[in-house]
């Protein structure tokens, strides 16, 4: 059996958000997942504010890395490389993310992976679960993002199976807990309330599931809407609004048509494991009625723990990890932000042999000169 100390130890970083992220994982192992959140910050203006989030992901870069290494056991100098998240995200706080990659691959004389956010949240279940099976369908769902997509080999073919039109279902819950006017983020505290209310006392509408339209996109603005209205009237009329059932009711239209399409698309691809990821998949009903209705369809159902789900570091370096197992090349030192960064690029390589060469010499000269 091989020495797990030869499997590759990477370090992630990941600001594509609110939230500083930095993972270290040596080959599927996670040593270290250090988080530094700035949500309470957003709280007050209802949503996340880009240049508010780029100023914390300053201030907690630092020490955050130092507080991974620490948790990891492990010296910068053990790396093996450095992966950060180049997009898709908030161009601000990628921006913060990249650089300080690039900063500290280049002092070790380590090998930098810009890696993409989504593919991110599809790998991370390795941590939990092992090996990625090829092909994995994955379902990923977040404040900005509700995807399905197809993996052959996360580190170079993730293809769009389907996604989000409009409002992604993370922003629904979170517009609809701002209409019942219970805080920012909206997800944890609908789950909550809707654990103590009857998800059938209100028919709320089933975005795009009629038989013209497309099987695997997903549309939740008419769903908000809906839910937003049915609240005005109620409190037009006088009548308190039974903040419980709402929960349930607008929760259950949300995951009845995530799953259903999740389980359709493996069924139609003959795909036998379906992986959830992104922050909504910590929601309590999205993973129980996803585990029955992937028993029933004999679909083997992958979800990593709700602190895995949300965005993390660990995810960041669990693909860098893998790009380096399969040597994958890594990027160039003009790595962009991309905010748009395209699911089917998991990963920005160098654009030449020439370009890695420059790269690899550039880290023989700083290695004894730049970190002490």
């Amino acid at each position: 059996m091989a020495d797990s100390r030869d499997e590759p130890l990477v370090l992630g970083i990941e600001t594509s958000c609110d939230e500083t992220g930095v993972g270290i994982v040596r080959g599927t192992t996670l040593l270290a997942d250090a988080i530094a959140s700035s949500v309470d910050e957003h709280a007050r203006f209802g949503g996340v504010v880009p240049e508010v989030a780029s100023r914390a992901h300053l201030e907690a870069m630092v020490p955050t890395i130092e507080r991974a290494l620490k948790e990891a056991g492990v010296s910068a100098r053990d790396l093996d490389g450095i992966s950060v998240t180049a997009g898709p995200g908030l161009a601000g706080a990628l921006l913060v993310g990249v650089s300080a990659a690039k900063a500290y691959a280049y002092a070790l004389g380590k090998p930098l992976y810009g890696v993409n956010h989504l593919a991110s949240h599809i790998c991370v279940d390795q941590l939990e679960h092992g090996k990625l099976p090829e092909p994995t369908m994955a379902l990923l769902v977040s404040g900005g993002h509700s995807s399905l997509l197809l993996s052959s080999d996360i580190t170079s073919d993730v293809r769009p199976m389907g996604a989000t039109i409009d409002d992604a279902a993370g922003e629904a819950f979170d517009k609809i807990a701002r209409v019942l006017n219970l805080g920012f983020p909206g997800g944890p505290v609908i789950d909550r309330y809707a654990r103590e209310g009857d998800p059938n006392a209100i028919t709320f509408p089933r975005g795009l599931t009629g038989p013209r339209d497309p099987a695997y996109d997903f549309s939740f603005s008419g769903l908000k809407t809906a839910v937003a209205r049915w609240i005005e009237a109620k409190r037009n009329a006088g009548e308190d609004v039974p903040v419980r059932d709402v929960s349930a009711s607008f929760q259950e239209a949300v995951v009845d048509v995530l799953t259903r399409k999740a389980v359709r698309a493996c069924k139609d691809e003959g795909v036998d494991h379906l992986m959830i990821g992104g922050g909504v998949a910590a929601n309590s009903r999205l993973r129980a009625l996803a585990q029955e209705r992937c028993e029933a369809a004999g679909i083997r159902l992958r979800v990593p723990r709700p602190k895995l789900c949300t965005d993390n570091g660990a995810m960041v370096a669990a693909l860098g990890a893998e790009m380096v197992a399969r040597n994958r090349s890594a990027s160039d030192w003009d790595l962009p932000a991309d905010s748009s960064l395209p699911v089917t690029d998991p990963h920005v390589p160098g654009k030449s042999h020439a370009h890695a060469h420059d790269h690899d010499h550039v880290h023989e000269i700083s290695k004894d000169n730049l970190y002490s």
